[in-house]
């Protein structure tokens, strides 16, 4: 029976990252993975020994884990902005080069039209 305690608490252990681990992805902002890791810090605080050093080590990992994903997450979006802008100023120039073709306000129209599709 004393076996059963070390794999009943390593149960309980990975059940509890898995659950941090579910409420950390959620997570949208760095105030909220904090939040999280301090309610886990409180449930740490119960235990002693060896369980409460793991349960905190469980903690921060989580915590570092989602503030990493958080911070990928931004850096992607970011990257997906400037890749749509140089997108977009590309089409412009195009669609603008064309309109050389044309002269009076033919060219004017255009030139506005392109300006009005690729909202420079």
């Amino acid at each position: 029976m004393t076996n059963f305690k070390p794999v009943f608490a390593a149960a309980i252990f990975g059940l509890t990252a898995l659950s941090f681990g579910a409420h950390a992805q959620t997570a949208t902002t760095e105030k909220d993975v904090d939040a999280h890791y301090k309610m886990e810090q409180k449930r740490c605080d119960a235990m002693k020994g060896n369980d409460k050093d793991v349960c905190e080590q469980q903690a921060k990992a989580a915590r570092d884990k989602s503030k990493a994903d958080l911070k990928e997450n931004k850096n992607q979006a970011e990257a997906s902005r400037d890749a749509s802008k140089t997108k977009n100023e590309a089409d412009y120039k195009v669609a603008k080069e064309k309109c050389d073709a044309m002269s009076g306000d033919a060219k004017d129209t255009c030139v506005a039209n392109a300006k009005k599709q690729y909202h420079q």
